[in-house]
């Protein structure tokens, strides 16, 4: 049985309109996203907090302080390395999502202005072929998003972990008392300070 270009219109409807919202593909990694760098952002805060602590009563502890603090921030500065390259991922993301609604919406909106033209034709193979390729934009965003809110994830995790390794060897973070000496800069300074502004 041939099939005419008015028969596939509905499908091409459904093409045109999900390519047109296409955008809203965003949410699915946007929260994931945001909470990753919320997470990196609170530990390096955390960090420093405990560096800049009151001094111990003795040097001993105090060293034992500021070596526990230098082991929290080398696995802290070694997952933001790790997740560097992604997070420049990241920026591009809606970048590509939107590239691909465009073309998924010109090729959507042709081909419904074409269907309305040729309603009674015969549609060929080719035909629902490009029909079919008019998903496909549907399926690369749905696909970046999806992967990128997992790997998201998984760094998110990973850094809620040394958090609470973090609090469980400093204790829980509190902001100095006014008035009291911070503790003596160590040379993990250096390290830390990187992170803030790649994360932002």
């Amino acid at each position: 049985m041939s099939h005419t270009w008015g028969d596939f219109q509905a499908v091409v409807q459904l093409s045109a309109g999900l390519n047109v919202a296409i955008l809203s593909f965003v949410d699915i990694s946007l929260p994931a996203i945001k909470e990753r760098r919320r997470t990196f952002a609170k530990a390096q805060q955390e960090l420093d907090m405990h560096r800049s602590a009151p001094g111990k009563v003795t040097s001993a502890a105090q060293l034992e302080h500021d070596c526990q603090v230098e082991e929290m921030n080398e696995k802290l500065y070694l997952l933001w390395q790790q997740s560097l390259a992604f997070s420049n991922e990241e920026d591009s993301l809606i970048h590509y999502t939107g590239i691909l609604g465009f073309l998924g919406a010109a090729l959507s909106l042709v081909l419904l202005w074409y269907s309305a033209q040729c309603y009674d034709d015969v549609i060929s193979v080719t035909g629902k072929t490009v029909i079919g390729l008019s998903f496909c934009s549907l399926i690369g965003a749905f696909v970046i998003n999806f992967m990128t809110a997992s790997q998201a994830g998984v760094y998110t995790k990973k850094c809620n972990q040394i958090r609470q390794e973090m609090h469980q060897t400093l204790g829980i973070a509190t902001a100095p008392t006014p008035g009291a000496s911070p503790a003596p800069a160590t040379h993990t300074d250096a390290a830390s300070a990187k992170m803030p502004s790649a994360e932002n």
